[in-house]
């Protein structure tokens, strides 16, 4: 029997929005993802639980700009806005 390859770790996107702060609580992370005007990797996303990996590009509308960034790791927490924005660069 052939072993799976192993999945690269991953992470919900309403979580990682909260832990990356970008949004102020998870309930209001959610609700970004849910409204559909977050791409992932070009993608639109509706869904609050897709799962998003370390090397994804995120389109995100906030407020009047628009950013795009690319996901160097996973916050392991919702840490400090420094620790948060070394998880991420802009593009």
């Amino acid at each position: 029997m052939i072993a799976a390859p192993p999945t690269a770790p991953s992470l919900r996107l309403d979580k990682l929005l909260w832990h990356l702060r970008f949004a102020k609580s998870r309930s209001v992370a959610h609700a970004m993802a849910e409204r559909g005007h977050i791409r992932l990797n070009g993608r639109r996303v509706e869904k609050a639980s897709c799962a998003v990996r370390a090397g994804d590009v995120l389109t995100l509308p906030l407020g009047e700009e628009v950013r795009v960034i690319r996901l160097r790791t996973l916050p392991a927490r919702r840490g400090p806005p420094s620790e948060a924005q070394a998880c991420y660069e802009q593009i």
